[in-house]
């Protein structure tokens, strides 16, 4: 089953350069070790916060905000889609992610569509 792996973090949070070159370090460690496993679909880090922007369709009408819709304290940085076995695999590699460490990794499964429900089937 595939899950996505969404890391959030607190961007007050302030890591030196050498705790910077540690975590990527780590990013890569990760990532090579997931790739390897056969069990990584695809992954992104995300620009700043500063450069999302929020559309909303209400009574007809597109409004497009900037930023992202929810004022939370952890903003989302990036992601992971891992195909695993399990929801325990998927919890047990986002523990794994450098960022659990300060911040906070959500594990949420992908819905599956039956092919025969796809709108745009390729084939």
């Amino acid at each position: 089953m595939k899950y996505m792996l969404l890391i959030y973090s607190d961007p007050s949070v302030e890591l030196s350069e050498a705790e910077t070159n540690e975590m990527m370090t780590d990013y890569f460690a990760f990532t090579q070790r997931i790739v390897e496993s056969g069990e990584m679909v695809s992954g992104e880090p995300l620009q700043e916060k500063e450069t999302a922007s929020t559309v909303r369709i209400r009574e007809g009408a597109t409004a497009v905000t900037d930023g992202p819709f929810a004022e939370t304290k952890e903003v989302l940085g990036g992601f992971y889609m891992v195909d695993v076995d399990s929801v325990e695999r998927a919890q047990e590699l986002a523990a794994q992610i450098p960022t659990a460490k300060w911040g906070s990794i959500e594990v949420r499964p992908l819905m599956e569509i039956p092919e025969e429900q796809r709108a745009d089937d390729p084939a």
